[in-house]
């Protein structure tokens, strides 16, 4: 008897607080939730595209329930603006599921902080410190060796006579950049040798971030149903494993630099600034751990993923290659390499990384925000405490905003210079990335050396007559890689001598 009136119970309940919800505010439209589950086994595995198709049905504004807790989605820029603009102080905490809130440590970093004079102080020592013009300018080193780095390891693969003709996979060489930058630019070292190979810290970094990886993307429904999470005991371990592994590596990595910067005064990377600036902003070990280990997390995805995607767009629209490619020849020639300093003389090239960016933003629901107080958005009420999405993916193809918005076209923003809050990769108001710049450098450096080194292509198809078409779906999760990783056949643009010399 028991065990039927336990659901009949929770459906009564849920269903209560439904009708309390409806008559004391005015909710967005939305599918109809079922009890319990609300809409959770209605969405799709990439819920960018879902709400995506639920938006052209239900509107712009949309209530979405995950079991009984509501979420509201938006998906153009006039309400993307309410959102981090008009109400961007209401609605500047972070929304954290279950696994989110226990990986983030209830939010002790930056990206997970709520909004308060904990996450304020973070984000000031990330702006004045850490990603300032100076600071951009100081560690350009770094992002030049590991570019070039990239490179001579692709005329390396791509020159071997056993792999002569054959795709290479992207996401190999470009996550390399982007593991090997972040690491040096953190702590101050690769860790791996010239040929990818790790050593023992460098493998068990690479261990602790995959495996916060796969918990970060653990979706499961019990999660969202309180009554439920008791089953959740062994991911729960298991999370506490991670996190206990976690803390004895940032152990491991403090303690060496601790014994190679004796008598060493200089910040050579942002351990070192931090640790010299502890007292000035009043920083903790725990601080500057979490805060380290979120721009590990946030900048090898963001960097890797906006890469893969402008790569894969080049390859499939030969014609925007070749109109970046006879910039680059013309501004730099085929004498030499590309240098950083050579962006601001190649405008195409960064429109052609802007236009990745509008089609394939990182993060395509941004990071959820969380309402601290009762707001209205789009003339809805939306209830304290809600979880409040922008679904960028859709904002970037709304035919309002971008003309023949599926088509690959970076002429567009030379065009026009402006796009508001049609244009949010890096998010916007308090809750914007601070690294957007550093990010958007390194990922242009790279497609122009790229492009500049080589010529891109897709391999043939088995049957050896047409080029493969490239599977542009993409992976589920908070940040979207491409669910296929790309494969594309380079040939060399350049004299011999110069890959050689790359380093």
């Amino acid at each position: 008897m028991a065990l039927v009136l336990l659901p009949m119970s929770m459906i009564f309940i849920f269903l209560a607080y439904k009708l309390y919800n409806k008559l004391r505010f005015k909710l967005p439209p939305g599918p109809y939730p079922l009890p319990i589950i609300g809409n959770l086994c209605a969405m799709g595995a990439v819920k960018s595209r879902c709400f995506f198709e639920w938006s052209q049905v239900y509107g712009p504004i949309m209530s979405v329930w995950f079991g009984s807790n509501l979420h509201i989605v938006v998906s153009n820029p006039e309400l993307a603006k309410q959102v981090l603009k008009d109400n961007d102080e209401q609605l500047a905490n972070r929304y954290k599921n279950w696994t989110h809130s226990r990986l983030s440590r209830n939010g002790k970093g930056l990206i997970w902080a709520d909004y308060g004079p904990h996450y304020s102080k973070l984000r000031k020592v990330c702006v004045l410190e850490l990603f300032s013009t100076k600071s951009l300018e100081t560690y350009r080193h770094i992002r030049e060796d590991e570019v070039r780095a990239m490179v001579k390891s692709i005329f390396k693969d791509c020159t071997n006579p056993c792999d002569y003709g054959r795709g290479l996979v992207v996401k190999k060489y470009v996550g390399a950049v982007a593991f090997n930058n972040i690491t040096r630019l953190l702590f101050g070292q690769r860790f791996g040798n010239e040929d990818g190979v790790l050593n023992k810290l460098g493998a068990e970094f690479v261990a602790s971030l995959s495996k916060k990886a796969e918990r970060g993307a653990f979706f499961a429904i019990v999660q969202e149903i309180w009554w439920l999470r008791w089953v959740l005991w062994p991911q729960r371990i298991g999370l506490a494993k991670i996190l206990a592994d976690e803390d004895q590596l940032k152990r491991a990595i403090m303690e060496e630099h601790m014994q190679g910067s004796q008598g060493q005064g200089e910040k050579k990377h942002f351990l070192a600034a931090l640790l010299s600036l502890q007292e000035k902003h009043d920083l903790t070990q725990d601080n500057i751990g979490a805060l380290l280990w979120g721009m590990v997390s946030a900048g090898m995805d963001t960097i890797a993923i906006s890469a893969e995607w402008a790569m894969a767009e080049l390859i499939k629209n030969p014609t925007v290659q070749w109109k970046a490619q006879e910039e680059l020849d013309r501004v730099i020639g085929l004498d030499r390499t590309v240098t950083e300093a050579d962006i601001s003389n190649l405008p195409y090239l960064k429109c052609v990384a802007k236009e990745a960016l509008r089609l394939h933003p990182p993060t395509p629901l941004m990071l959820p925000h969380r309402a601290n107080a009762n707001v209205k958005i789009g003339g809805y009420d939306i209830p304290k405490g809600t979880a409040v999405h922008v679904n960028v993916w859709a904002i970037g193809r709304d035919p309002k905003v971008w003309q023949d918005p599926y088509r690959f076209r970076p002429e567009r923003f030379i065009e026009t210079k402006e796009h508001g809050f049609g244009f949010l990769p890096f998010g916007a108001g308090r809750r914007m990335c601070p690294a957007a710049q550093v990010g958007t450098t390194l990922v242009t450096l790279m497609l122009a050396h790229l492009l500049h080194s080589f010529a891109w292509s897709s391999p043939a198809s088995p049957e050896g007559l047409q080029p493969k078409e490239i599977d542009m779906s993409e992976s589920p999760g908070l940040v979207c890689y491409m669910r296929i990783p790309l494969i594309a056949v380079p040939r060399l643009r350049l004299h011999q001598h110069l890959y050689k010399h790359m380093l």
